[in-house]
Protein backbone atom coordinates (compact mmCIF):
# COMPACT_ATOMS: atom_id res chain seq x y z
CA UNK A 1 0.00 0.00 0.00
CA UNK A 2 1.11 3.47 -0.85
CA UNK A 3 1.65 6.32 1.83
CA UNK A 4 -1.36 8.78 1.61
CA UNK A 5 0.94 11.25 2.77
CA UNK A 6 3.28 10.66 -0.30
CA UNK A 7 0.84 10.93 -2.34
CA UNK A 8 -0.43 14.40 -1.22
CA UNK A 9 2.59 15.89 -1.51
CA UNK A 10 3.44 14.38 -4.91
CA UNK A 11 0.24 15.71 -6.45
CA UNK A 12 1.10 19.09 -4.42
CA UNK A 13 3.87 19.24 -6.55
CA UNK A 14 2.62 18.40 -9.48
CA UNK A 15 0.01 21.10 -9.03
CA UNK A 16 2.28 23.50 -8.23
CA UNK A 17 4.14 22.62 -11.49
CA UNK A 18 1.69 22.73 -13.59
CA UNK A 19 0.82 26.34 -12.35
CA UNK A 20 4.17 27.61 -13.09
CA UNK A 21 3.73 26.52 -16.53
CA UNK A 22 0.71 27.94 -17.16
CA UNK A 23 2.10 31.54 -15.20
CA UNK A 24 5.37 31.21 -17.65
CA UNK A 25 3.21 30.27 -21.02
CA UNK A 26 0.09 32.97 -20.53
CA UNK A 27 2.69 36.22 -21.53
CA UNK A 28 4.18 34.05 -24.52
CA UNK A 29 0.19 33.19 -25.55
CA UNK A 30 -0.77 36.72 -25.15
CA UNK A 31 2.46 38.22 -26.80
CA UNK A 32 1.92 35.64 -29.27
CA UNK A 33 -2.02 36.75 -29.93
CA UNK A 34 -1.13 40.26 -29.87
CA UNK A 35 2.00 39.92 -32.63
CA UNK A 36 -0.94 37.78 -34.80
CA UNK A 37 -3.71 40.69 -34.55
CA UNK A 38 -1.01 43.29 -35.74
CA UNK A 39 -0.31 41.13 -38.43
CA UNK A 40 -3.42 41.07 -39.50
CA UNK A 41 -4.28 44.23 -39.38
CA UNK A 42 -0.95 45.01 -41.30
CA UNK A 43 -2.17 42.82 -44.24
CA UNK A 44 -4.87 44.76 -44.15
CA UNK A 45 -3.24 47.44 -44.90
CA UNK A 46 -1.49 46.50 -47.28
CA UNK A 47 -4.29 44.68 -49.11
CA UNK A 48 -6.22 48.01 -48.68
CA UNK A 49 -3.28 50.07 -50.78
CA UNK A 50 -2.46 47.48 -52.82
CA UNK A 51 -5.91 47.14 -54.41
CA UNK A 52 -7.33 51.29 -54.12
CA UNK A 53 -4.05 52.95 -53.99
CA UNK A 54 -4.38 54.51 -57.72
CA UNK A 55 -8.22 55.74 -56.96
CA UNK A 56 -7.15 57.08 -53.67
CA UNK A 57 -4.13 58.90 -55.65
CA UNK A 58 -6.35 60.06 -58.22
CA UNK A 59 -9.34 60.94 -55.60
CA UNK A 60 -6.39 63.17 -53.89
CA UNK A 61 -5.57 64.43 -57.65
CA UNK A 62 -9.25 64.98 -58.23
CA UNK A 63 -9.83 67.14 -54.79
CA UNK A 64 -6.87 69.18 -55.32
CA UNK A 65 -7.69 70.12 -58.43
CA UNK A 66 -11.04 70.76 -57.79
CA UNK A 67 -10.73 72.91 -54.86
CA UNK A 68 -8.29 75.28 -57.15
CA UNK A 69 -10.54 75.73 -60.06
CA UNK A 70 -13.34 76.16 -57.09
CA UNK A 71 -10.87 79.20 -56.57
CA UNK A 72 -10.98 80.33 -59.86
CA UNK A 73 -14.15 79.86 -60.96
CA UNK A 74 -15.16 82.29 -57.66
CA UNK A 75 -12.83 85.03 -58.62
CA UNK A 76 -14.08 84.83 -62.12
CA UNK A 77 -18.06 85.23 -61.06
CA UNK A 78 -16.88 87.96 -58.86
CA UNK A 79 -15.32 90.14 -61.26
CA UNK A 80 -18.19 89.75 -63.58
CA UNK A 81 -20.04 90.91 -61.04
CA UNK A 82 -17.96 93.87 -59.81
CA UNK A 83 -17.99 94.45 -63.76
CA UNK A 84 -21.84 94.99 -63.85
CA UNK A 85 -21.19 97.04 -60.83
CA UNK A 86 -23.58 94.79 -58.76
CA UNK A 87 -23.90 95.20 -55.09
CA UNK A 88 -20.87 94.56 -53.57
CA UNK A 89 -22.37 92.13 -50.37
CA UNK A 90 -24.32 90.38 -53.56
CA UNK A 91 -21.33 89.75 -55.35
CA UNK A 92 -19.29 87.74 -52.69
CA UNK A 93 -22.52 85.80 -51.48
CA UNK A 94 -22.55 84.67 -55.00
CA UNK A 95 -18.89 83.99 -55.06
CA UNK A 96 -18.95 82.03 -52.31
CA UNK A 97 -21.88 79.79 -53.07
CA UNK A 98 -20.17 79.01 -56.75
CA UNK A 99 -17.09 78.34 -54.81
CA UNK A 100 -19.36 75.75 -52.48
CA UNK A 101 -21.32 74.54 -55.23
CA UNK A 102 -18.17 73.05 -57.01
CA UNK A 103 -16.72 71.97 -54.18
CA UNK A 104 -19.76 69.98 -53.39
CA UNK A 105 -19.88 68.45 -56.80
CA UNK A 106 -15.78 67.60 -56.67
CA UNK A 107 -16.33 65.84 -53.09
CA UNK A 108 -18.83 63.91 -55.00
CA UNK A 109 -16.51 62.87 -57.88
CA UNK A 110 -13.54 62.27 -55.72
CA UNK A 111 -15.44 59.80 -53.20
CA UNK A 112 -16.96 57.77 -55.93
CA UNK A 113 -13.37 57.33 -57.39
CA UNK A 114 -12.50 55.59 -53.89
CA UNK A 115 -15.80 53.74 -54.70
CA UNK A 116 -17.55 55.33 -51.55
CA UNK A 117 -21.36 55.51 -52.17
CA UNK A 118 -22.64 59.09 -51.44
CA UNK A 119 -26.52 57.90 -50.72
CA UNK A 120 -25.70 56.90 -47.33
CA UNK A 121 -24.00 60.19 -47.15
CA UNK A 122 -26.81 62.06 -48.38
CA UNK A 123 -29.65 60.30 -45.76
CA UNK A 124 -27.31 60.86 -42.96
CA UNK A 125 -27.07 64.68 -44.25
CA UNK A 126 -30.70 64.54 -44.58
CA UNK A 127 -31.91 63.47 -41.23
CA UNK A 128 -29.10 65.59 -39.64
CA UNK A 129 -30.96 68.62 -41.35
CA UNK A 130 -33.75 67.96 -40.26
CA UNK A 131 -32.62 67.46 -36.76
CA UNK A 132 -30.51 70.58 -37.25
CA UNK A 133 -33.56 72.83 -38.36
CA UNK A 134 -36.13 72.02 -35.61
CA UNK A 135 -33.18 72.57 -32.95
CA UNK A 136 -31.70 75.68 -34.84
CA UNK A 137 -34.94 77.73 -35.57
CA UNK A 138 -33.59 81.26 -34.82
CA UNK A 139 -30.27 80.71 -36.17
CA UNK A 140 -32.01 79.73 -39.37
CA UNK A 141 -35.07 82.64 -39.86
CA UNK A 142 -31.65 84.49 -39.17
CA UNK A 143 -29.87 82.86 -42.39
CA UNK A 144 -33.53 83.13 -44.71
CA UNK A 145 -33.36 86.77 -43.34
CA UNK A 146 -30.03 87.73 -44.28
CA UNK A 147 -30.62 85.76 -47.69
CA UNK A 148 -33.84 87.76 -48.35
CA UNK A 149 -31.67 91.17 -47.68
CA UNK A 150 -28.84 90.38 -50.20
CA UNK A 151 -31.41 89.55 -52.90
CA UNK A 152 -33.79 92.37 -52.12
CA UNK A 153 -31.55 94.43 -51.23
CA UNK A 154 -33.40 97.21 -49.17
CA UNK A 155 -29.93 98.34 -48.65
CA UNK A 156 -25.97 98.22 -49.24
CA UNK A 157 -22.93 98.41 -47.56
CA UNK A 158 -22.12 101.88 -47.15
CA UNK A 159 -26.04 103.27 -46.73
CA UNK A 160 -27.21 104.74 -43.41
CA UNK A 161 -30.03 102.52 -41.45
CA UNK A 162 -31.73 103.43 -38.26
CA UNK A 163 -33.63 99.95 -36.97
CA UNK A 164 -34.04 98.78 -34.09
CA UNK A 165 -33.46 102.18 -32.38
CA UNK A 166 -30.11 102.51 -33.68
CA UNK A 167 -28.50 104.39 -36.64
CA UNK A 168 -24.91 103.89 -38.23
CA UNK A 169 -23.44 102.74 -41.39
CA UNK A 170 -23.78 99.68 -43.08
CA UNK A 171 -20.05 97.96 -43.28
CA UNK A 172 -20.73 94.25 -43.46
CA UNK A 173 -23.64 91.50 -44.56
CA UNK A 174 -23.90 88.49 -43.57
CA UNK A 175 -26.03 85.80 -44.06
CA UNK A 176 -26.06 85.68 -40.16
CA UNK A 177 -26.11 89.22 -39.26
CA UNK A 178 -25.45 92.63 -40.09
CA UNK A 179 -22.93 94.81 -39.14
CA UNK A 180 -22.73 98.32 -38.70
CA UNK A 181 -20.74 101.50 -37.16
CA UNK A 182 -22.59 104.49 -35.25
CA UNK A 183 -20.30 107.96 -35.25
CA UNK A 184 -17.92 106.47 -31.92
CA UNK A 185 -16.84 103.30 -34.31
CA UNK A 186 -18.50 101.24 -32.48
CA UNK A 187 -19.64 97.93 -34.02
CA UNK A 188 -22.63 97.15 -33.61
CA UNK A 189 -24.01 93.18 -34.98
CA UNK A 190 -27.99 93.19 -35.64
CA UNK A 191 -29.25 89.53 -36.18
CA UNK A 192 -30.95 89.80 -39.42
CA UNK A 193 -34.26 88.52 -38.53
CA UNK A 194 -34.52 91.88 -36.49
CA UNK A 195 -34.29 93.56 -39.79
CA UNK A 196 -36.38 91.99 -42.24
CA UNK A 197 -40.23 92.65 -41.38
CA UNK A 198 -39.40 96.01 -39.13
CA UNK A 199 -39.81 99.59 -40.43
CA UNK A 200 -36.04 100.24 -41.71
CA UNK A 201 -34.80 103.97 -42.70
CA UNK A 202 -32.44 104.23 -45.15
CA UNK A 203 -30.94 107.72 -45.33
CA UNK A 204 -28.18 106.22 -47.96
CA UNK A 205 -25.01 108.34 -46.83
CA UNK A 206 -26.34 110.90 -44.85
CA UNK A 207 -28.18 111.39 -41.77
CA UNK A 208 -31.18 114.29 -41.20
CA UNK A 209 -30.30 116.08 -38.81
CA UNK A 210 -33.29 118.37 -37.09
CA UNK A 211 -32.58 121.38 -34.50
CA UNK A 212 -35.01 123.75 -33.31
CA UNK A 213 -34.26 127.24 -31.39
CA UNK A 214 -37.24 129.66 -29.78
CA UNK A 215 -37.07 133.20 -30.42
CA UNK A 216 -39.09 135.99 -28.57
CA UNK A 217 -42.10 137.33 -30.43
CA UNK A 218 -40.16 141.00 -30.49
CA UNK A 219 -38.07 139.22 -33.41
CA UNK A 220 -38.76 139.54 -36.82
CA UNK A 221 -38.61 135.87 -37.33
CA UNK A 222 -37.81 136.21 -41.55
CA UNK A 223 -34.46 138.33 -40.88
CA UNK A 224 -33.70 135.73 -37.78
CA UNK A 225 -33.92 133.02 -40.55
CA UNK A 226 -32.06 134.60 -42.77
CA UNK A 227 -29.59 135.23 -40.16
CA UNK A 228 -29.40 131.25 -39.30
CA UNK A 229 -29.48 130.46 -42.89
CA UNK A 230 -26.13 132.70 -43.51
CA UNK A 231 -24.63 130.88 -40.26
CA UNK A 232 -24.88 127.39 -41.04
CA UNK A 233 -23.36 128.14 -44.24
CA UNK A 234 -20.28 129.14 -43.54
CA UNK A 235 -19.83 126.01 -41.24
CA UNK A 236 -19.79 124.02 -44.80
CA UNK A 237 -21.16 120.99 -42.57
CA UNK A 238 -24.17 119.99 -44.43
CA UNK A 239 -24.38 118.25 -48.09
CA UNK A 240 -24.68 119.65 -51.22
CA UNK A 241 -27.37 117.20 -52.57
CA UNK A 242 -30.17 118.11 -50.13
CA UNK A 243 -30.75 122.03 -49.58
CA UNK A 244 -30.86 123.06 -45.94
CA UNK A 245 -34.25 123.75 -45.00
CA UNK A 246 -35.18 126.79 -42.46
CA UNK A 247 -38.78 128.17 -41.49
CA UNK A 248 -41.26 128.64 -38.80
CA UNK A 249 -41.98 125.79 -36.92
CA UNK A 250 -43.88 126.87 -34.17
CA UNK A 251 -45.98 129.25 -32.28
CA UNK A 252 -45.38 128.43 -28.86
CA UNK A 253 -46.72 129.86 -26.00
CA UNK A 254 -43.33 131.69 -25.12
CA UNK A 255 -41.44 131.88 -28.28
CA UNK A 256 -41.63 131.69 -32.03
CA UNK A 257 -39.72 128.15 -32.73
CA UNK A 258 -37.67 128.15 -35.76
CA UNK A 259 -37.15 124.72 -37.32
CA UNK A 260 -33.94 123.42 -38.84
CA UNK A 261 -32.87 120.67 -41.11
CA UNK A 262 -30.07 119.56 -42.48
CA UNK A 263 -28.21 116.30 -44.22
CA UNK A 264 -25.25 115.70 -42.52
CA UNK A 265 -22.71 112.86 -43.08
CA UNK A 266 -23.27 110.22 -40.53
CA UNK A 267 -19.87 109.66 -39.67
CA UNK A 268 -19.92 113.83 -38.43
CA UNK A 269 -23.52 114.06 -36.93
CA UNK A 270 -23.22 114.95 -33.27
CA UNK A 271 -19.89 116.88 -34.45
CA UNK A 272 -22.57 118.82 -36.68
CA UNK A 273 -24.78 119.92 -33.97
CA UNK A 274 -22.98 121.01 -31.79
CA UNK A 275 -21.02 123.52 -34.26
CA UNK A 276 -24.28 124.05 -35.29
CA UNK A 277 -25.88 125.47 -32.29
CA UNK A 278 -23.09 126.93 -31.15
CA UNK A 279 -22.68 129.27 -34.06
CA UNK A 280 -26.08 130.26 -33.75
CA UNK A 281 -26.29 131.18 -30.13
CA UNK A 282 -23.26 133.59 -31.23
CA UNK A 283 -24.91 135.20 -34.08
CA UNK A 284 -27.95 135.69 -31.90
CA UNK A 285 -25.65 136.88 -29.15
CA UNK A 286 -24.19 139.42 -31.43
CA UNK A 287 -27.14 140.34 -33.41
CA UNK A 288 -29.18 140.92 -30.71
CA UNK A 289 -31.91 138.21 -30.93
CA UNK A 290 -33.42 137.34 -27.82
CA UNK A 291 -33.95 133.18 -26.97
CA UNK A 292 -36.85 133.13 -24.03
CA UNK A 293 -37.43 131.02 -21.73
CA UNK A 294 -40.85 129.97 -20.35
CA UNK A 295 -42.70 132.58 -18.64
CA UNK A 296 -46.24 133.52 -17.66
CA UNK A 297 -47.61 137.03 -17.01
CA UNK A 298 -49.76 137.57 -14.01
CA UNK A 299 -52.53 140.32 -13.79
CA UNK A 300 -53.62 141.48 -10.14
CA UNK A 301 -56.99 143.39 -10.08
CA UNK A 302 -56.94 145.66 -7.16
CA UNK A 303 -60.28 145.17 -4.90
CA UNK A 304 -60.55 148.97 -4.91
CA UNK A 305 -61.45 148.83 -8.99
CA UNK A 306 -62.85 145.93 -8.93
CA UNK A 307 -65.43 148.16 -6.46
CA UNK A 308 -65.74 150.74 -9.14
CA UNK A 309 -66.54 148.82 -12.17
CA UNK A 310 -69.28 146.63 -10.02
Amino acid sequence: MSDPKSDNTENLTTTLTETAQQAVDLPAALLRSEIEQASQIYQIVIDFFTNYSFQLVGALLIFLLGYSVAGKIAKTVLRLCEKQKLDVTLSRFLASTTRMVVMVMISIIALSKIGVSVTPFIAAIGAISLGAGLALQGLLANYAAGFNIIIIRPFVVGDTIEVQGVTGIVKEVQLAYTIIHNEDSAEITIPNKHIVGEVVLNSRKDTLLQLSVGISYQDNPIEVIALIERTLAKLDIYTEEVRMQVGIDDFADSAITIGIRLWIPTTNLYAAKYSAYKAIYLAFEQEKITIPFPQQDIHIIEQQKLAQNK
